[in-house]
């Protein structure tokens, strides 16, 4: 097979099943997960946007089916397509249960998928008060930028977010 031979295509069933998982972490069927781990299934494999379990899980609020997840070996830092992290799925959805466990099995605090923006950014931005604490008290720094210069609270004032830019301005700096 050369390098330029497309991959070969999948059958009908294949497919389908494929789809069954990902609607498993969806809609929260840790059970059915568990068992398909306990059989092998790789706990990373991801969908053709690039959102593997964990991530549908988190971003759909399956605190459950994300444990399991984890448990089975489920990167917290395997970002989609869109470069966005399990954690700033959590952050941007408001699921204070979800972003501690997540930070809990090793997401990173300040991580990014694509190298711009920070869980923090994400949760100031939808004035997730409740994300926002719960990041700086894990260590988020408050002062980061992303590439285009723009901090967690700038993104905030952009989006015209009520109490997230006084909450970061009263934050202290990791270190500082």
């Amino acid at each position: 097979m050369s390098a330029d031979a497309p991959p070969p295509a999948l059958d009908d069933e294949t497919v389908a099943f494929a789809g069954r998982l990902f609607q498993y972490a969806r809609m929260g069927h840790a059970a059915e997960l568990a068992e398909l781990f306990g059989q092998g299934l790789p706990a990373n494999i991801r969908n053709d946007k690039g959102d593997s379990l964990l991530m549908l899980a988190a971003y759909n609020g399956q605190a459950e089916t994300a444990r399991v997840i984890l448990e089975a070996g489920g990167d917290p830092e395997l970002a989609n397509d869109r470069g966005q992290t399990p954690l700033a799925g959590a952050a941007f959805k408001g699921d204070i249960a979800i972003a501690t466990l997540l930070l809990l099995h090793g997401a990173a605090v300040d991580g990014t998928g694509d190298g711009s923006r920070t869980a923090l950014m994400t949760a100031a931005m939808f004035d997730r008060t409740e994300i926002v604490a719960l990041l700086l008290a894990h260590g988020a720094d408050p002062g980061r930028r992303d590439a285009a210069g723009q901090s967690a609270a700038d993104m905030a004032q952009a989006m015209g977010a009520q109490n997230t830019p006084a909450q970061l301005a009263n934050a202290r700096r990791p270190g500082v």
